[in-house]
Formats: structure tokens, sequence, C-alpha cells
């Protein structure tokens, strides 16, 4: 489980679908990276960070999603998230970074990128009057890269997987439109963690239309001979869900 984590906004709120039909959603926000620890190979490349070692820059991430909701209670929807970040600055020591080593003091251009493509299955366990908790499952194919370049060297290290996560929410009727929405995939291994979870608060205009804001997290990594990376993105993320 791999995980080379870029930006952005996951499953949308359980508010997603108030009618049984299409629904779209889409989200758009700004991310800013908290950490991002990388050595590769795992078992024998410099371990740098992105954040502490360089400098980088918040990077706007947007996030589409179109799904159906089928006998009220089962919600399926596909997912695609593209994610990007830049970073740069001075080497501080010699660093070897897949195969090849970059001088310390070597001026380097970095790139983190973690483009996202999910399928999400969901069930309302709970629906009543005021809250609606649903759970399910999400299959995410990642395909990421992390690129650096400078002082007439660059290299490359490219993962494209498949990852299992657990898909939940919740949604609580505040006032007949004010709703608390709390809405994550998430998973830890042996290999690895992955998580990815937004709270904030929904406005529905109508039962098919509904404005939403908050916060969100991504974090994970894996630690493995291949790859070690841990990463943590925070997001002030807007979206909407509009009923098809």
């Amino acid at each position: 489980m791999n995980v080379f984590f870029v930006i952005l906004l996951s499953v949308p709120a359980s508010m997603e679908s108030p009618l049984d039909g299409w629904f779209l959603d889409a989200e758009a926000g700004m991310a800013f990276s908290n950490y991002n620890d990388v050595r590769i190979p795992g078992d024998s490349g410099t371990e740098f960070s992105l954040t502490e070692d360089f400098e980088t820059d918040p990077a706007i991430a947007v996030r589409l999603r179109i799904g159906r909701t089928l006998g009220e209670r089962h919600h399926v929807s596909l997912f695609a998230a593209p994610l990007r970040f830049e970073a740069g600055g001075a080497a501080g020591e010699d660093i070897s970074y897949n195969g090849t080593v970059f001088p310390a003091g070597t001026d380097i251009s970095a790139s983190y990128r973690f483009d996202s493509y999910r399928f999400t299955y969901r069930y309302d366990l709970v629906r009543n009057g005021r809250l609606t908790a649903a759970a399910g499952f999400t299959v995410k194919v990642r395909d990421a890269a992390i690129h650096l370049e400078g002082g007439g060297l660059e290299s490359t290290k490219s993962n494209t997987g498949l990852v299992p996560l657990v898909s939940f929410s919740l949604d609580w009727a505040a006032t007949g439109k004010l709703h608390l929405l709390l809405d994550g995939d998430a998973l830890a291994a042996p290999q690895g963690r992955a998580e990815d979870v937004f709270l904030g608060a929904g406005w529905a205009f109508d039962p098919g239309t509904v404005l939403r804001a908050g916060y969100r997290i991504l974090e994970g990594g894996a630690d493995n001979d291949e790859v070690y990376n841990f990463t943590m993105v925070s997001f002030a993320a807007l979206g909407f869900s509009l009923a098809l």
C-alpha cells in the first residue's frame, strides 16, 4: 500500500444524494502540505522532507464525483481527484533518491503527484428524521509519482496500485437546512495506512441542492524496502451536491 499522497478532497458528504437517482458532486479547495517525509528506496535511500528541507507551495485541489442512489439506501459512485504539489530549495546534504545522488547544495525542484480514482459503495445503516449514518467500501486506484530535478540530474519514482478502504459518513440535521457532516475513507494495515476525512457543515437550499464547506485531512503512507513515505495534507474545502 505505497501511498504517495497528494492533495485532496475525498468522498462527498452523506447529503450527496437526497433523492433517488443520479447525483453530481464537486469540490475545490486550498491544500497545504503539513509534512511529507520521503526515503526511496525505503531500505537504502536518504530520508528527507519536502516540507522541512524544502519549501512546498500550497496547491488548489479539485475533485468530481458522479453516482446513483438505488432504493434510497444504496449509493454507488465514481470519483476522480488529481493532486499536485511543487517544492524547491537547496539540498542540505547529499540526497540519494531512487538510485540518483543529488550533491549537497544542489538547487532541487520537486513535484509530488497523487491522482486518485475511486469506486465507492455505501449503505445507509441509519436513516431517520435527523440522522443518516452510512458505511461501505471504496476501491481506489492511485497513480502517483515523486520527481526530483537539479544540477543536471533527475529521477522519478512512480507508483500505480489498488487500495481498498472503508467508507463512512454521518449527517446530522441541526435544523431543516443546516447539516453537520462527517465523511471519510480510511484503512490501516501492517503495510501502511490511509485516511481521507472531511468535517464540516452543509446548507440544503432544496432536497436536491446542497452547498458544503469544511476542513479535510489527508494522511497516510507506507514503510517498506521499496518506499518510505508518510504525508499529511490539510484542506479548506468548498463543494456542492446536485441531484440530476
